[in-house]
C-alpha cells in the first residue's frame, strides 16, 4: 500500500484512494481503496492447499482447485467497485462509520470465470434461490464472526464473475487472493474476497452481515427491516481541481468520473455557480458496461473569486443523479450532487 492513501484504520485495513489518483479509467492495483472487516491474510495461501467448495442447492457439489478453475472459459470485465459507505464523510447529518470521503470507489478490469458457468457444471437444484460466499479473512473482535454475504440467484448467473486476475495481473493479496466474487454493478460488500465456498441456498443468508449492517435504515429502525444494500447508486464526482485548490483565473479544467451501477452514464453536466446553471461535460475515454466514465469540462473566463463546482449524471434510462443524499443511519449510498460539491478559490 503506498504512504498516499488515507488510512481510516489499520486492522481491519481501510484506506482510501487518492482523488489525484481517479483520474484515469483504470484505478491502479497500488492504489486501489481498501475496504474489510476482517484481517487480511497473512501470506498468500499456497495454490495447491487452495480450492473452492460449491454446495447447498445443488445437485453436485463441487471442489474445484485453482488450476481447474483456471482451465473453465475466461470472462474479462471492467467494472466500478465502490464501498457501500463511500461518501459518508460528505453528509451534513453525520452517519456512523468509516469516514469515507469520495476515495472508496475505483474502476479496474478484471479477469476470471463467470460464477453461471460453475453453477451451471454442478446444476441447481428446484429451491435454488440465492447465492452466499465465505471467504478465508480472520473475523475480528469477541463475536468472531465471519463475513458471508449472499445475492439473489439471477444475480449470480446473469452477471457475477469469479475474479482471479486484476488488471492484467493475478489478484494482489489484499484485493483477495486467490479468487474474490464481483457481482458486476454492486456495491463491494457484495463482493467478497479470499473465496473458499459458494453455498447455494432457497433463502438469503442470514447473518450480522446481512440483517445489522449493509441495510439502510434509519435511527431507531430495527436494521432487519431496511432495504439491502445491492448495486452502486448513480454518481458523479469531481477529481479535479481539488477542494479548497486556489486556481489560477482564465482557463480551469475540471475532471472527474460518473458511473452508475448496472446501468450506463448517458450524460454528465456541471454547474460553476452552486447549481443555478448547468454547461454539458464531454465524456473521454473507455465506455463499457459496469464501469465508471471519465469525463472533462473547460471552464473558460474564470474572473477571481470563490465558486462552488457542482457536476450530476444522468443515466440510460433517463434518471438524474439526486441533488440531496437520503439519510440513513449507516451513510450508505451517498449520491447527492450538493454532498460531493467542490469550493475553490480563483486568484
Amino acid at each position: 500500500m503506498r504512504d498516499d492513501m488515507r488510512i481510516m484504520t489499520a486492522k481491519p485495513l481501510n484506506a482510501e484512494t487518492p482523488v489525484e489518483r481517479l483520474r484515469s479509467w483504470v484505478t491502479a492495483n497500488e492504489v486501489f481503496f481498501d475496504r474489510n472487516q476482517g484481517q487480511i491474510p497473512d501470506e498468500k495461501i499456497a495454490l495447491d492447499q487452495w480450492a473452492l467448495t460449491i454446495d447447498g442447492e445443488v445437485r453436485t457439489p463441487l471442489r474445484l482447485t485453482f488450476d481447474q478453475i483456471g482451465r473453465r472459459p475466461k470472462t474479462i470485465a471492467a467494472n466500478t467497485l465502490e464501498c457501500s459507505g463511500n461518501g459518508r464523510a460528505l453528509l451534513a447529518a453525520k452517519a456512523s462509520g468509516n469516514p469515507w470521503t469520495i476515495g472508496g470507489v475505483g474502476n479496474a478490469v478484471w479477469g476470471g470465470v463467470a460464477l453461471s458457468v460453475l453453477l451451471d457444471e454442478a446444476g441447481l437444484g428446484r429451491r435454488a434461490a440465492h447465492v452466499s460466499f465465505e471467504g478465508m479473512d480472520t473475523p475480528l473482535g469477541k463475536a468472531q464472526i465471519p463475513f458471508v454475504r449472499s445475492i439473489p440467484i439471477e444475480k449470480a448467473m446473469h452477471s457475477t464473475l469469479l475474479a482471479y486476475e486484476m488488471n492484467g495481473a493475478p489478484l494482489p493479496l489484499k484485493h483477495g487472493f486467490p479468487l474474490r466474487a464481483l457481482a458486476l454493478g454492486w456495491t463491494g460488500a457484495n463482493c467478497v474476497k479470499w473465496l473458499k465456498r459458494i453455498t447455494v441456498l432457497e433463502k438469503p443468508h442470514t447473518g450480522f452481515f446481512m440483517d445489522k449492517v449493509y441495510r439502510v435504515f434509519q435511527k431507531g429502525q430495527k436494521p432487519e427491516t431496511g432495504d439491502i444494500v445491492t448495486e452502486i447508486k448513480l454518481k458523479s464526482i469531481i477529481t479535479q481541481p481539488l477542494p479548497g485548490e486556489r486556481c489560477r483565473a482564465g482557463r480551469i479544467v475540471v475532471l472527474g468520473a460518473a458511473y452508475a451501477g448496472e446501468d450506463r452514464v448517458a450524460e454528465v453536466e456541471v454547474s460553476t455557480d452552486g447549481g443555478a446553471t448547468w454547461q454539458p461535460a464531454e465524456c473521454i475515454g473507455p465506455d463499457a458496461p459496469y464501469a465508471w466514465r471519465q469525463w472533462r469540462y473547460v471552464w473558460e473566463g474564470v474572473a477571481p473569486g470563490g465558486y462552488t463546482l457542482l457536476a450530476r449524471a444522468t443515466d440510460s434510462r433517463g434518471i438524474r443523479q439526486p441533488a440531496n443524499a437520503a439519510w440513513n443511519f449507516l451513510g450508505y449510498g451517498n449520491n447527492g450532487v450538493k454532498e460531493h460539491g467542490v469550493t475553490i478559490e480563483v486568484m
